[in-house]
């Protein structure tokens, strides 16, 4: 069922044969459902209604192979008409379409076409024609087809070459996320190498000074053991002076004391040597005997002090 003016209209009773006339019924919308389910209506007349669009299901009806849209208000039609593979027969007439969709071409079983008295573009009316008589009209539907698909063909084309700019433009903008890439890859390369050398650097700098410190430790201590050993040689270097002097006096004591001898108990004290030597010898000896008795006058001179002192 379908309204028309708010009345409901009964499509079956609209059917004869394999043909459905809507005409005249004053439709503002298509009844694609109900369309859809008359599939041996082949033949439709739409025409001398109020139709502005045909929806896109509209193109679902492939059963069609004549279709009537003629004295309406349509100012376009919709893209997926090439779906309708089965119509032979288009009438427009008396539309306010400027132009076609593309997917006309696809209308290989299109025979017969009338647009005459349409606003089109004025590069498709030419190629329309008059469409005044039959002939006309079979002329229309071959030039249209042939025009659409020219258009259609220069538009795959015009796609196909922006679906190649496109490849081109990612296939540079992967060519160029490469390099930046790889860019960053040599950045972060250098950084680690320059930080690589940097501690190798660091590395080399505290070796360095630990090896001076090293070095300066061991000669610092070097100077203090010289020291040490200069300061410890010192006192045994002068013992050791000390010793031979004591040594030598010791050796020429000996050597007095045995020349004495010599000279005091053989047949040599009769020598003017000897003589000397044996004077100095009992002048010595007198010297010393006088020292003890004045060692011993002081002895004895002591006590006797000490008792005087109250």
């Amino acid at each position: 069922m379908s309204k028309t003016n708010g009345k409901a209209v009964n499509l079956k009773d609209k059917l004869d044969g394999n043909e459905l006339d809507l005409s005249l019924c004053n439709l503002t919308e298509v009844p694609v459902k109900e369309l859809a389910t008359l599939t041996k209506a082949t033949v439709l007349d739409l025409s001398c209604n109020n139709l502005t669009v045909l929806p896109s299901e509209f193109c679902g009806l492939t059963h069609l192979m004549k279709l009537d849209l003629s004295k309406n208000q349509l100012v376009q039609l919709p893209p997926e008409l090439g779906r309708l593979v089965s119509l032979q027969h288009l009438d427009l007439y008396n539309n306010k379409l400027c132009s076609l969709p593309v997917s006309l071409a696809q209308l290989k079983n299109l025979k017969w076409l009338d647009l005459k008295d349409n606003p089109l573009e004025p590069s498709l009316a030419k190629v329309a024609g008059d469409c005044l008589d039959e002939k006309q009209c079979k002329e229309c539907a071959a030039r249209v087809l042939q025009h659409m698909r020219t258009i259609q063909s220069d538009q795959d084309r015009e796609k196909q070459r922006r679906l190649l700019a496109e490849r081109e433009r990612e296939k540079k903008r992967e060519l160029e996320q490469r390099l930046l890439e790889a860019r960053e890859r040599e950045a972060r390369k250098r950084e680690k190498a320059e930080e690589k050398e940097r501690k190798r650097r660091e590395y080399e700098s505290q070796k360095a000074a630990r090896i001076h410190q090293q070095e300066s430790e061991e000669k610092t201590e070097r100077e203090e053991q010289r020291h040490a050993s200069a300061t410890s040689s010192a006192p045994k270097a002068k013992v050791s002076v000390i010793g031979a002097l004591l040594k030598l006096l010791l050796f020429l004591l000996v050597g007095v004391v045995g020349a004495v001898a010599v000279c005091q108990w053989t047949e040599l004290r009769r020598e003017p040597v000897c003589r000397s030597l044996n004077t100095l010898y009992e002048e010595a000896v007198s010297m010393l005997q006088e020292q003890e008795v004045v060692s011993r006058l002081l002895q004895k001179l002591s006590p006797q002090q000490q008792q005087q002192q109250p």
